[in-house]
C-alpha cells in the first residue's frame, strides 16, 4: 500500500471496473464485504479509490462476483501500476488534498477548459505572478515551500505541454489589471500570455473590461477536465475561495457547467483577439 496523494487515473479506473462487475453481477455491498471478510465501507472505498487496492481483496471480489478470467487478468495485472503514486505525491506535503485530487485528473486529461473571475488563470501564471499569488495565499509559508509550490505549479504546465494536451482559458481583462506582485511581474505575465497565445494547444479568451454580463459573470473559478477513459466521464471542479473546492462528477451537473463556460466563450471576443490594455 502506497501513502495516500490523491489516486491516479489508472487507480480509478480499476475501481469503477469493480463497482460495474459487482453491480451487474447483482452483488450487494454487504455479501461483498463478507467475501473479503471486511465491512461494507471498506468495499465502498475500495469502489471509490478511497483505498491501495489490495490484490488478495480485488481477486476475492472478482471470484465472488463471477468474473471470468478473461476478464479478471487485466484487472489484477493493472493492480500494481495503479497502486503506483502518482508524480505529484512527493509534492504531497504542500499540496491540500483537494489539489491532489485534482491534479490526479489533470495529469491524464486531453483538455482543460478553466474560468477565473478575477485572476490570470492558474495554468497561465508565471513564476513571478505565482509566488506572489502564494504570498498572500499562504502567509506562513517559508520561502522553501514557495518555491515548492510554484516549481509544482511549473511542472503541471511542463506536462502538460509535453503530452499535448489542449488548455482553453477563459478570464476577464479585470485581470489584466488587478496588480498581482510589482509592474515588472504584470508585464512578464502579459508577455508570457501573448506567446501562450501563439502555442498550438492553447486558446486564451479575455473578456473585455466594458462587456455586458455573461453566463459566468459572477462565478467562482470553474475547471472542467476531460479524462480520455470511458469509465470516467467529464470532471468539474468548482472552488469556493476560501470555503470548499468541489470536484464534480455527476453528468447533468458537470453538462449544466460545460453549458455556462461554452456560452460564456461563445459570448467573448474569439481566439487570437489580441490581449485588451
Amino acid at each position: 500500500m502506497r501513502a495516500r496523494s490523491g489516486p491516479t487515473v489508472e487507480h480509478r479506473v480499476l475501481a469503477v471496473r469493480l463497482r460495474l462487475l459487482r453491480e451487474r453481477a447483482g452483488v450487494s455491498l454487504a455479501v461483498a464485504a463478507d467475501a473479503i471478510d471486511a465491512h461494507p465501507a471498506t468495499v465502498r472505498r475500495i469502489e471509490r479509490a478511497e483505498t491501495g487496492l489490495d490484490a488478495r481483496q480485488v481477486a476475492e471480489l472478482l471470484d465472488c462476483y463471477g468474473v471470468p478470467d478473461a476478464v479478471a487478468g487485466p484487472i489484477m495485472a493493472g493492480i500494481s501500476a495503479a497502486n503506483l503514486p502518482g508524480w505529484w505525491h512527493r509534492g504531497r506535503d504542500v499540496l491540500e488534498g483537494w489539489q491532489q485530487e485534482i491534479i490526479g485528473m489533470e495529469t491524464s486529461a486531453s483538455l482543460v477548459r478553466t474560468w477565473h473571475p478575477a485572476l490570470v488563470p492558474e495554468l497561465l501564471r508565471t513564476p513571478a505572478y505565482a509566488a506572489a499569488l502564494y504570498r498572500t495565499q499562504y502567509p506562513d509559508d517559508s520561502p522553501a515551500r514557495l518555491r515548492r509550490r510554484v516549481e509544482l505549479l511549473g511542472e503541471r504546465r511542463r506536462r502538460m505541454s509535453e503530452r499535448g494536451a489542449a488548455l482553453w482559458a477563459l478570464f476577464p481583462a479585470a485581470a489584466l489589471h488587478t496588480r498581482v506582485g510589482g509592474p515588472d511581474t504584470m508585464a512578464g505575465q502579459r508577455a508570457a500570455l501573448e506567446e501562450a497565445m501563439g502555442e498550438q494547444h492553447v486558446t486564451v479568451q479575455v473578456v473585455p473590461l466594458d462587456h455586458p454580463p455573461h453566463p459566468l459573470t459572477g462565478v467562482p473559478p470553474l475547471h472542467l477536465l476531460r479524462v480520455p477513459a470511458p469509465e470516467i466521464g467529464d470532471q468539474a471542479v468548482l472552488e469556493t475561495p476560501g470555503v470548499r473546492v468541489d470536484l464534480v462528477d455527476d453528468p447533468e451537473a458537470v453538462t449544466a457547467h460545460r453549458a455556462r463556460l461554452d456560452a460564456a466563450c461563445a459570448a467573448a471576443p474569439g481566439p487570437g483577439t489580441p490581449l485588451p490594455r
